[in-house]
């Protein structure tokens, strides 16, 4: 099919998700996840054409990971669709309604954004993902994944159209070209999709801002920070910063940055640096770092600033935690940004000072994540400060209408 001829389906698709009862899209729902675990083999047949692709491309090992899917990551997947399924509908909730004094009761009906296009990349996961809360949400989706993925996606997509008992077959939509000419083209689509999504590195967002017609919600690019106060528990510090950093450093929670306040640095740094080493991370640090190890890289200006997305991290010693609230907003993405303290006044100034989708005291930047907040699953962490922002759940993928009830009056 032409992306023509997927946005008029969808079109027709979102006006009876619209009216879809709750019952019937958490049934849809179920039984589409039923057929991911009991389909597994075929996704995982296809994922591997992907990747066998991706390795002769020379693509680099955590993208690969970002790429594959086995029997436990597709279960995951079904659980968080069936977590969806649990969640309150958010359509058709009247938020306030106030009497005028004509007496006209106004109020706000939460409502379905209609089509939703998502460009990503090779993370097939979001295919089922952004998927299944668009059609909790009443929204028919247009999705559009990168090449890297495209085997894997059309298994996954074909499945959830098969099997989505009760559900409109255009509410599910795979644009199966993933040249750059059909990207342009959908974030063109003004007629057809109401709301785009990007998903990816800074590269593909940049992108789609730049030249969609489309209104777009951001998700954003994570430099993630780990500030470490000089009030704090070192055991507690240095697990936090691990897990940040190894626990998965292709995804965009991850922590890319560490801060190490001057006066604990004697004692944390020759606890963390072994540590990283012995996880095979790469160290970048500054001046007062490098003399912990010889084996550390010096850091450029623009290591603060990026997002590696792989076995790398930037370290800096930091004056205090007002140096490492400017640093932060110097070169943080307002993305994901932690401090580990034990001093409740250092605690609330980060708080209160950085300005970032998810702030965290004593946490570990990665659980910035759908699944993690409760939402089954998401369609992307926003870094922008309208409509959304954090990890976009269902909430975030309505909008509301105004409704009006009168006995006869007129102006």
């Amino acid at each position: 099919m032409t992306l023509i001829e997927l946005g008029k389906a969808a079109k027709i698709a979102a006006r009876e998700l619209a009216i879809l009862s709750t019952d019937a899209k958490n049934k849809g729902l179920l039984s589409i996840a039923d057929a991911l675990v009991a389909n597994a083999q075929s996704i995982i047949d296809a994922n591997k054409i992907d990747i066998e692709n991706a390795m002769a491309k020379n693509i680099a090992e955590h993208m690969i990971d970002r790429l594959t899917l086995d029997e436990k990551r597709i279960s995951d997947i079904a659980d968080g669709i069936r977590q969806i399924a649990t969640l309150p509908d958010p359509i058709g909730e009247v938020i306030g309604m106030v009497k005028r004094p004509n007496g006209l009761l106004i109020g706000k009906k939460r409502v379905p954004l209609g089509v939703i296009g998502i460009i990503y990349e090779a993370r097939p996961n979001v295919t089922a993902d952004a998927a299944a809360l668009c059609i909790k949400s009443g929204n028919a989706t247009i999705l559009r994944g990168g090449s890297e993925a495209i085997n894997s996606n059309k298994a996954i997509v074909k499945i959830m159209q098969n099997y989505g008992e009760g559900l409109p077959r255009g509410c599910i939509s795979l644009v199966e070209d993933t040249s750059r000419e059909t990207a342009t083209e959908l974030m063109r689509m003004t007629d057809y999709v109401d709301v785009l999504i990007p998903r990816g590195g800074a590269g593909l967002i940049k992108t789609v801002v730049e030249n969609a017609k489309v209104p777009v919600i951001e998700t954003g690019t994570g430099n993630c920070h780990v500030y470490v106060d000089e009030n704090c528990d070192l055991e507690m510090a240095k697990n936090i910063v691990i897990n940040a950093k190894i626990s998965r450093p292709s995804v965009c929670n991850a922590e890319e940055s560490l801060l190490v306040h001057k006066n604990i640095a004697d004692k944390f740094l020759p606890i963390i640096i072994p540590e990283l080493k012995q996880n095979n991370v790469e160290i970048r640090g500054c001046a007062e770092t490098l003399k912990y190890d010889n084996s550390i890289i010096p850091a450029t200006e623009e290591d603060w600033a990026t997002e590696y997305n792989d076995y790398i991290i930037s370290v800096k010693v930091i004056e205090d935690i007002d140096h490492a609230i400017l640093h932060i907003t110097k070169y943080g993405t307002m993305h994901s940004e932690a401090i580990v303290t034990n001093d409740y006044n250092a605690s609330q100034k980060f708080l209160n000072e950085i300005d970032a989708a998810a702030v965290y005291v004593n946490a570990s930047t990665r659980f910035t994540d759908g699944f993690e907040f409760g939402f089954g699953a998401e369609i992307g962490i926003s870094t922008q400060k309208v409509h959304a922002r954090g990890p976009m759940g269902l909430l975030e993928l309505t909008t509301i209408k105004y409704i009006i009830y009168g006995n006869g009056q007129i102006r």
